[in-house]
């Protein structure tokens, strides 16, 4: 009876705990928001956090979305020859890229490349105790470190899923059309007539601006409530990673449910 005890004890002080962990999460993102003043006033302190987080994932994200395009082009085409509508290649490579693939592998290369360096060096800041000397001199260090990072995160996701979607395309073009020999003018115009601005380009935007917003926002938070040592900046790290990429499957589930559900 003991036993059982211990462990409903362990199995409630775990759930409670991370209750109030969220809860935390919540009250400094409201105060991230409320201290992004200075993102607007000094605007120079946001692109420089875009070209960390952005400009410098573009390398995977662009070979990714490449790689991923091809794929999709061998694979659909294989699939498609059976029911004699190789036609619709351009059709299905889009579509998928630009409502699904797009902004969750995007995301998720996101996450593994830049949220988990925003951790990495928020919390080296904190334990470097960078983020009590800006206390100490009067500077807020949530407006001057936390928002800029957490806004430059934002913006990126969406133009990474972009350029992500638009290089898978291409990478179905360069299988389908050019090594498999699908119609041109087809493969095009398929997909020009099938893909729809709002239901599918819109939803995908969506998509990607929500998960930067949700990557973001657990990088930043998991760096400056990270242990000020090294073990616990990298298993700040190693939970960013974790559970950015649940946090993107679980909301893409609910996204998809709610925007596709009378497609």
């Amino acid at each position: 009876m003991s036993v059982l005890t211990d462990v409903l004890e362990n199995l409630g002080a775990r759930v409670l705990g991370s209750i109030h962990r969220l809860g935390f999460a919540c009250r400094f993102l409201l105060l991230t928001l409320r201290n992004s003043g200075i993102c607007v006033r000094r605007f120079s302190l946001v692109t420089r956090e875009i070209y960390f987080t952005g400009v410098l994932s573009l390398i995977i994200i662009l070979v990714s979305g490449l790689f991923v395009g091809m794929v999709l082009g061998l694979q659909g085409y294989d699939t498609l020859e059976r029911y004699g509508s190789s036609a619709a290649l351009g059709v299905l490579v889009a579509l998928s890229l630009v409502r699904e693939l797009g902004p969750v592998v995007a995301g998720l290369l996101f996450a593994s490349r830049a949220g988990s360096a925003i951790t990495a060096e928020i919390g080296l800041m904190k334990a470097t105790e960078q983020l009590a000397a800006m206390e100490m001199m009067a500077v807020d260090p949530i407006g001057r470190v936390i928002a800029p990072r957490f806004w430059a995160g934002v913006i990126s996701m969406p133009l990474l899923a972009a350029m992500f979607s638009a290089m898978g395309v291409f990478g179905g073009y360069l299988v389908g059309v050019r090594l498999i020999g699908v119609d041109e003018g087809s493969f095009w115009s398929q997909m020009q007539a099938a893909v729809d601005v709002r239901e599918d380009i819109l939803n995908g935007v969506i998509k990607s601006l929500v998960f930067g917003i949700a990557v973001s926002w657990i990088a930043v938070f998991e760096g400056y409530d990270a242990p000020p040592t090294a073990e616990g900046v990298s298993g700040a790290t190693t939970r960013t990673v974790v559970t950015s990429s649940l946090a993107i499957l679980a909301l893409d589930f609910m996204l998809t449910a709610f925007m596709f559900r009378g497609v």
